[in-house]
């Protein structure tokens, strides 16, 4: 910077002042020029970055196209919208990087040049002009004659008065002009240090995004590494098959003919067959039949839902057709109709109609397990059947948990600031969050677990969770003073305010309230307990595990028997509805009334959690969390009975993912030895059994009595339950044969539990067969 301008020299008006003012002036105004051409050059910036905001726009569009496109391929799909919603993100960083530096740059220095420079010129100005007045007054004075005293007299007081107008105005322009050397300083730096500071806010985003990213990248590149040798191994077992088949004769179509009554996907038998209409005409059409789940079915296309021919295999007859003129004609005949068909060939011909018979003797043999496996199977031929495997899939996608979360009352913003459409929940608190405040709510997995509504894959009981919760549920228990303390919850884009309020709301539980317990907890408790778990000590000892099975399934056919209605809307395994839980376990005479129960404000957190995780209340759950209760208190009069043990007993799938996600032991268990999985595989709770071997449940632990539950679904003959816990141990072993500790397990392990916890969720009727049976026999 120069030097500034010395007040005395002004005084002076000496030659060095004038030097002085000459550098000053010729600095100021290449300042001008510097100035004008760094302005011009930030414009042009701005408007090639908002030109390349827009074109990055467009490519990001067009990933989203693609992805959109890629919806049949899981994995594109899920890469390309996670890279697509991060290079939006990306545009809005450099957005906001424009936007600043228009204002740091552009405004701030046009600010600086129209308005103080303005001032420098004008008075440079005025001083030109009494500069050029003072030098004509002392021209003039020293030409005045000395005999002409009235002249002298009115030149020297032009003079005086000239000086001191000089002296004013040199005086001011002096300060200006430091005034003007020392802001310029100020405003440059100023200027320049908010630019820096909006690139380092805008790389500080980036960086923070991507490493959000980068673990899913590099899984990305591993998984491509193993697509890359996979289709190098599909590539050469084609070639190999290619050239196998290519060997074979294909002289007639006989040797394409193939059946297997045994078949994974259920279809014994398919292929062309040529059927005559039962219209007058009596015309014959060509269509694609299959035998499959002990039904003879037919479509003309793929997409076609499939006609079927034969509703029961059992009740149907096959037979040779020799009185009529086409050649290779069979007859299916059922109680109610006839089906004529017609093969390509003699061979043919003998094929189906072994295959039907097969299928008829295998129909006999298997009895009542037709709907266990229509459950369990799908035909890729079978329309009907890829429409609930379709809306399963679809259910699982970002944008339908999204869509469904988004409609529970208060989800449509956030949850603490209020902004709208938020894309990001708190799993364990079921609330819905903005992407700011999911990456404050990252406090610990012990307070909120966050998880995104688009870019992660849901769970079904997870999303079931979501949905029974929601932001005005959590909020009247977690603000419910806050309107009495007289706090403003932060508005978008306030950090913050927002990570001070959400630690005070979730870690320290300011708001909530704290209401007082007026009862004392060790006496009126004991009401709550004392009787209850004095008769079930002394049923249960009547009862061994094989008897309070059978208690069970006598209770469930009591109350089928009655009539009463079984509740499935919220993925509860069935119960008795006049009949608590805790009564399976009990003789019918000793069944306690839940009357017994105190209101909830007068138990401790930890009862009131224990109470609400049997009557299926999570919104009463989440207040006693929120007052500081014990996810895995247990308690003592009930044969040290835990919350999520009383969820199972109420049969309630959801409250036990609750419990789960906020930390629940899946494996603590009570006196007599029997966790939450015993429990469940004793009521025949299969949902509740799938939900506990996802998270890890030791289906190895045993009560008192030696018996691990394996054993007791074996001795309850619950082929659902007997099926899960022994996929789950295969797959252990699998495990730790190969060493894949941690690993979730093969595909085909996956897929059952997967199926298993659709049903448990969305139909937990179709698991309700073990009761059914019970009722039979």
């Amino acid at each position: 910077m120069k030097m500034t301008v010395d007040f005395e020299e002004c005084l002076k008006d000496s030659p060095r002042f004038r030097a002085a003012l000459e550098e000053v002036e010729g600095d100021v105004a290449e300042l001008e020029l510097k100035l004008d051409k760094l302005v011009k050059l930030c414009i042009a910036m701005i408007d090639t970055g908002k030109a390349f905001c827009v074109a990055n726009k467009q490519f990001m569009n067009g990933i989203r196209d693609l992805a959109q496109y890629s919806s049949n391929d899981a994995v594109v799909e899920t890469s390309l919208t996670k890279f697509s919603d991060s290079l939006q993100e990306m545009i809005n960083f450099h957005t906001i990087l424009f936007d600043q530096t228009q204002r740091s740059i552009k405004a701030q220095l046009q600010n600086f040049v129209k308005e103080d420079l303005r001032k420098f010129k004008d008075a440079k100005k005025q001083f030109e002009k009494v500069s050029e007045e003072k030098e004509n007054a002392l021209v003039k004075n020293a030409q005045v004659q000395r005999n002409k005293q009235h002249e002298v007299e009115e030149a020297t007081n032009i003079l005086t008065a000239t000086r001191k107008c000089f002296r004013h105005i040199a005086l001011d322009y002096v300060l200006q002009i430091n005034v003007l050397q020392s802001k310029r300083r100020s405003e440059i730096l100023k200027s320049m240090l908010s630019f820096m500071y909006a690139h380092l806010a805008f790389f500080h985003q980036g960086y923070d995004l991507f490493s959000e990213l980068g673990p899913y990248m590099k899984d990305l590149g591993a998984q491509l590494d193993r697509l890359v040798v996979d289709a190098a191994k599909e590539k050469r077992e084609m070639e190999q098959k290619h050239s196998t088949i290519q060997q074979k004769d294909f002289s007639s179509d006989d040797s394409k003919l193939e059946y297997n009554v045994d078949a994974a996907n259920g279809i014994v038998m398919e292929g062309y067959l040529f059927k005559r209409a039962s219209n007058a005409f009596k015309t014959w059409n060509r269509r694609w039949f299959s035998i499959q789940n002990n039904q003879l079915v037919y479509q003309k296309k793929f997409k076609d839902n499939p006609t079927v021919v034969v509703e029961d295999l059992r009740l149907c007859t096959v037979k040779h057709c020799e009185d009529i003129e086409r050649r290779f004609c069979f007859e299916v005949v059922s109680p109610t109709k006839s089906c004529m068909l017609q093969a390509d060939s003699e061979k043919l011909r003998q094929a189906w109609i072994k295959a039907v018979q097969t299928s008829i003797a295998t129909a006999y043999r298997e009895k009542g397990d037709e709907s266990e496996k229509l459950d369990k199977k799908s035909s890729p031929s079978t329309g009907s059947l890829d429409s609930g495997n379709e809306s399963k899939e679809k259910l699982l996608k970002g944008e339908s948990a999204l869509q469904r979360v988004q409609c529970i009352p208060g989800n449509a913003s956030c949850c603490d600031c209020g902004l709208a459409d938020p894309r990001w929940a708190s799993i364990n608190l079921g609330i819905t969050l903005c992407i700011e405040c999911s990456g404050i709510h990252r406090l610990g997995v012990h307070f909120s677990k966050v998880r995104s509504l688009t870019l992660d894959t849901w769970e079904p009981e997870l999303l079931k969770l979501m949905c029974e919760l929601g932001n005005d549920v959590i909020n009247r228990v977690y603000e419910a003073n806050v309107e009495k303390m007289g706090i403003k919850k932060p508005q978008p884009g306030q950090r913050q305010e927002k990570e001070a309020y959400i630690r005070a709301k979730y870690v320290e539980r300011k708001f909530v309230d704290k209401y007082s317990i007026s009862l004392s907890p060790p006496e009126q408790q004991k009401k709550f307990v004392s009787k209850s778990s004095e008769e079930k000590r002394l049923s249960i000892s009547k009862f061994g595990p094989g008897d309070q099975v059978r208690a069970s399934a006598q209770s469930s056919v009591r109350s089928n028997d009655s009539g009463i209605q079984q509740s499935s809307d919220d993925g509860r395994e069935s119960l008795p509805s006049t009949v608590s839980a805790n009564s399976l376990y009990e003789p019918e005479g000793e069944r306690q009334d839940s009357s017994m129960f105190l209101d909830s404000k007068h138990l401790n957190p930890g009862l009131q959690l224990y109470r609400a995780s049997y009557e299926k209340n999570l919104p009463k759950m989440a207040e006693a969390l929120a007052h500081g209760a014990d996810v895995n208190w247990a308690n003592s009069e009930e044969n040290k009975a835990t919350p999520l043990i009383q969820a199972v007993l109420g049969g309630s799938l959801v409250t036990c993912e609750f419990l789960l996600q906020n930390g629940a032991n899946v494996n603590q268990r009570d006196v007599q030895g029997r966790g939450p999985l015993h429990h469940a595989t004793v009521l025949g709770h299969t949902g509740q059994v799938c939900l506990f071997l996802k998270r890890g449940a030791n289906q190895h632990a045993t009560d008192e009595e030696g018996k691990d539950p394996l054993s007791i679904a074996v001795e309850a003959a619950n082929a659902d339950i007997v099926t899960l816990l022994r996929l789950a141990r295969m797959n252990e072993e699998m495990r730790e044969s190969e060493g894949l500790y941690g690993q979730p397990g093969d595909e085909t392990y996956q897929d059952i539990f997967r199926d298993f916890s659709q049903m448990a969720s969305n139909n937990p009727e179709k698991l309700n067969r073990f009761q059914q049976d019970s009722q039979k026999f």
